[in-house]
Formats: structure tokens, C-alpha cells, sequence
């Protein structure tokens, strides 16, 4: 290595380090005050926290490594502008790219190990968060019921109006729901005031709520009772629940069998990408299916069917097909909508009073309506419309359930190109700042930090709306990882351009000396 290249490279490294060290202590500082609630009040030494604020670390790297890489290269090449050093290369005969070969080779390695890092160590550090968070909400229930919010801990969700007293022991406006092993809630508790009741020598924690309503819905094992939806219910004066607390000396990084997008690496999001996908599209066959083999709709016609051959209706056709009659087809209406797609037995009354239509024909009415009485023609059509009503509900129900379920398979692609995105950003960051440093000619902390972060919030802010149109499916996931990138790159090569060319962010002479010649070529076809 010449020795030209080895003084820039250090000199690079020197500004990379510090201002890598820097920043990730002001951002460790601003994560604090997101996570003290998980933390403040809670009994936990000092080895605890430290221990948690070591794995936020890999998580904030995402957002620290590209802005340490625009500054420091801004810093580095502001400074080398500034002492005139840049001059003394160019008057050598060494370009900008040159100057700038050794830095390439790093920051390409740099970009390697970030997606190293993005793809196995951030994962890994999410879930060790994920424990932590989840162990030491267990270990002070009391602490972790929020005012306003549904609570989880220990099979339950809790949700308080108000905690009051001493060590906010006690709540108002208590409603719980209870959860069973599939995870399902079928028990509701709503009460008025409630009290949390603990000993210093006991892993029991005691909720004690008075004046309240219980609510459950029973589980019987034949159909028949099931259809009828059996509860059970009752007013209560005084009810206890007991509350198993883990001891505190427990391991707080216990390991747990769950795993978001972020908790994941690329082969991990690749293969469940693709299960979610498929999931996806069975689960929307399956209900496709289901309306279709309940209310009879969407059934397709035959391509033999026409109109301008009619055949015999009751007999078998010359193509094989046998052509039910009018009172056939309107029996199985009758049957299929005179319940409003119940399981129930059609009326008689309607059945046989359908069966005396034999022999009439399609053509014999324009309207299928017209074949029934008046009273008949009221039952079809209030049945027609419980049914599209259930229908629309079911669609409903399932379009909200759809829209969660492609909101985890947006967030699984946005996680994945992610990975990638983040180690060609502090490429492409550093052809930004090299050539913009070395166009302002200026070093120090000055100009160059006050640049350097303004560009960084402007990737920043446009990945984040990215990434949250791209997970309620505004734009396409793919594109929501790749837009920050992707705005940065054309504005690089036309810094790169710039520089290596010797000329200023933007000839502003230029564009005045254009509009000054543009009004003099008016004025002169005015004067004459």
C-alpha cells in the first residue's frame, strides 16, 4: 500500500471510529428514554441493565453505521479540501477516484460485514431484547399493567382505568380477559376496584377485585349443545385470583419460543415468505369455497348451454345433460333460501305448493319471481337478503383477518430486503459524502455535521414512511426497503460527478447568465 493511500485510510478510520463512538452513545441515551417503563422501579441491578442496553447496541447499528459513514467521509475529504491537500494530489496527477481507491476497498468490506451483522447479529439480539423485556415484565406483574391498554402477562390481558396508592397498588375500572391453553378468551371479568395483594416471602401475588360480573362461555364436546352456546354468569362482590410470580434471582434472559420478522435471518424470511404466501392463498380458497358450497353462488355455466337451441326441460338432452325443470329448480331455491342458510328443514306448506309448478318453462316468464304468490315472493326475498347480509359479514371478518395476516407478509419481505439495503447504503452514503466534502471544502465539525445530518434524516425519515406504506400495503414492501437507498444513489453520482470535475455543488452563474440571455432575446423581439 502506497503511502498516499495509507494516510487517507487512517485518517478516515480515525474520523469513522470517533464519530461511530459518539453517535451510538447519543442514540444508546435516546433508547433509554423508550425503554425506561421496562426498566425504572423494578428491582433490577446494575449487570441487568447493562446487559439490556449491550443488545439494544447491534439494533441501533442499522441506524448509526450509514450516518457514521456519510460523516466521517465528509469530515475526511472536507479537511482534505480545506488544508488543500486535494491541490497538491491533482497537481501530482492523482484523480479523485484514485484517492479514493483505498477507502472503496474498505467501505465495500465495511458493507459486507454490515450485512453480515444485519443477517446474524441483529436477529439474535432482538430475540435476547424480546426475553428480556418479556422475563422482567414477569417478574413485577404489577408493574407491567399500563393504564388504558390491554396488559398481557400470564395468560390473561388486563386493562385498568386508573392506578392509584401506594406503589399504585390499586385499580379502578378493572375488565380481564382469561385465556385458555389454545389461546382463545372465553373468560371475562369486568369490576370496579380492584387491589394487588403481595408478601416479601411469597411467589404468590394476589388480585383482589370487588364488585364485578363474571362471564364465560362454556365447552361442551357434543355439536348439538354447542349450538346452543352455553355460558355461564354471575355478579360477585369479592373475587381473588391468584398470580404465580417467577422468583427474582430467575434468568432473565430465558429463552421462548417465539420469532418475529426481525428476529430472523435471510434463509429463516426466505422460507417462511414463502409458507405465508402459500398460507395465504389457501386460507382464500378455502372461504372462496366455503361461501360457494353454502349459498350455491358463483356457479359456472356449461358452454353447451344456449338460448337460441332450447331442449326439452325434465328430459335427457341430445348432448347427454338432463335439463331439470322450473319446478325442480325453484324447489331447491325454495329448500336452499326459505331458511336463510340455516340448517333447517324446509317448510311443507312452501315445498308443496312448489311442487305444483310442472311443466312451466323458462321462457313462460321473464321473471323467476313471478312463478310464486305474493306471500312466497316476500319470503324469497327476505331470505335472499339475510343471506347476502351474512354473506358481507363474512367477507368483512375475513378481509380484516386477511389484512393482518398480509401485514406479517409485508413485514417479512420488508425485513428481508432490508438486510441488503442497509449494506449498499453505507456504499452508496460514502460516494455522498467523499465528493460533498470535498465541494464545500470544509472540515471540522461545523458545516460538515450539520449536512451530514440533514441528508441522513432525509434517508431516515423516507425509509421509515417507506417501510410503513409498504406494510399496510400502500407500495409494493420491496420498494418501501429499497426507496432511501435508491433516492441517494443518483444524487452520489452527481456529486461524484461534481467533484471530479472540480466545479461546485451547482453553477448557480449558469443558471442566471441563462435567464439573463433568455429576458434579452424578449426585449428585443419586443423592440422591434
Amino acid at each position: 500500500m502506497r503511502i498516499l493511500d495509507r494516510y487517507i485510510l487512517s485518517r478516515f478510520l480515525f474520523n469513522f471510529f470517533s464519530s461511530f463512538v459518539i453517535l451510538m452513545f447519543i442514540f444508546i441515551f435516546q433508547t433509554i428514554w423508550l425503554f425506561i417503563d421496562d426498566l425504572a422501579g423494578k428491582g433490577l441491578d446494575i449487570i441487568i441493565i447493562g446487559k439490556f442496553l449491550f443488545y439494544l447496541m447491534p439494533n441501533l447499528t442499522e441506524k448509526v453505521l450509514p450516518l457514521t459513514v456519510l460523516l466521517s467521509s465528509i469530515l475526511t475529504f472536507g479537511t482534505f479540501a480545506e488544508n488543500y491537500e486535494f491541490a497538491a494530489m491533482k497537481a501530482s496527477g492523482i484523480s479523485l477516484q484514485r484517492s479514493m481507491l483505498s477507502l472503496i476497498i474498505f467501505v465495500t468490506f465495511l458493507g459486507g460485514v454490515t450485512f453480515y451483522f444485519a443477517n446474524s447479529v441483529i436477529p439474535a439480539s432482538e430475540q435476547k431484547i424480546y426475553n428480556m423485556r418479556r422475563n422482567i415484565a414477569k417478574v413485577k406483574p404489577a408493574a407491567a399493567i399500563e393504564e388504558g391498554v390491554f396488559s398481557d402477562f400470564e395468560g390473561m390481558s388486563i386493562k385498568v382505568d386508573e392506578k392509584y396508592g401506594e406503589k399504585d397498588r390499586y385499580l379502578r375500572n378493572v375488565i380481564i380477559h382469561q385465556k385458555t391453553a389454545t389461546n382463545i378468551n372465553n373468560t371475562v371479568i369486568k369490576a370496579k376496584t380492584g387491589e394487588l395483594v403481595s408478601s416479601e416471602n411469597s411467589d404468590v401475588i394476589q388480585l383482589v377485585l370487588n364488585d364485578g360480573h363474571y362471564y364465560r362461555d362454556l365447552e361442551t364436546k357434543r355439536s348439538k349443545y354447542k349450538r346452543k352456546y352455553p355460558f355461564a354468569r354471575a355478579n360477585f362482590e369479592v373475587y381473588r385470583i391468584n398470580i404465580e410470580i417467577p422468583e427474582m434471582d430467575q434468568d432473565l434472559e430465558e429463552e421462548r419460543n417465539i420469532s418475529t420478522d426481525k428476529m430472523k435471518n435471510v434463509s429463516r424470511l426466505k422460507k417462511d415468505i414463502d409458507s405465508i404466501k402459500k398460507d395465504n392463498i389457501r386460507i382464500i380458497e378455502a372461504f372462496s369455497k366455503n361461501i360457494v358450497n353454502r349459498k350455491g353462488g358463483f356457479v359456472p355455466l356449461s358452454p353447451e348451454d344456449s338460448l337460441s337451441t332450447p331442449e326439452p326441460i325434465g328430459e335427457e338432452s341430445t348432448t347427454g345433460r338432463v335439463i331439470p325443470s322450473v319446478a325442480a329448480t325453484t324447489k331447491v331455491i325454495a329448500q336452499s333460501q326459505s331458511d336463510g342458510g340455516k340448517d333447517s328443514m324446509p317448510d311443507p306448506k312452501f315445498s308443496d305448493s312448489v311442487d305444483t309448478i310442472v311443466g312451466d318453462s323458462l321462457s313462460a316468464s321473464a321473471n323467476v319471481l313471478d312463478l310464486f304468490q305474493d306471500w312466497q315472493k316476500m319470503q324469497i326475498m327476505n331470505s335472499a337478503r339475510n343471506s347476502t347480509a351474512s354473506i358481507l359479514s363474512s367477507v368483512s371478518a375475513k378481509k380484516d383477518e386477511m389484512q393482518k395476516r398480509y401485514k406479517i407478509y409485508n413485514m417479512h419481505i420488508l425485513s428481508l430486503h432490508k438486510k441488503y439495503a442497509l449494506a449498499l447504503s453505507c456504499i452508496i452514503l460514502f460516494f455522498v459524502g467523499a465528493p460533498l466534502g470535498a465541494i464545500i471544502r470544509k472540515g471540522g465539525v461545523g458545516l460538515p455535521m450539520v449536512i451530514a445530518i440533514i441528508l441522513f434524516l432525509v434517508y431516515y425519515f423516507v425509509g421509515v414512511f417507506a417501510g410503513n406504506y409498504s406494510k399496510e400495503n400502500n407500495i409494493h414492501p420491496i420498494l418501501g426497503a429499497w426507496l432511501s437507498t435508491l433516492i441517494m444513489l443518483p444524487l452520489g453520482i452527481y456529486l461524484t460527478k461534481r467533484a471530479t470535475a472540480d466545479k461546485g455543488m451547482m453553477n448557480f452563474g449558469a443558471v442566471s447568465d441563462y435567464f439573463k440571455n433568455l429576458f434579452k432575446k424578449k426585449s428585443k423581439i419586443a423592440t422591434t
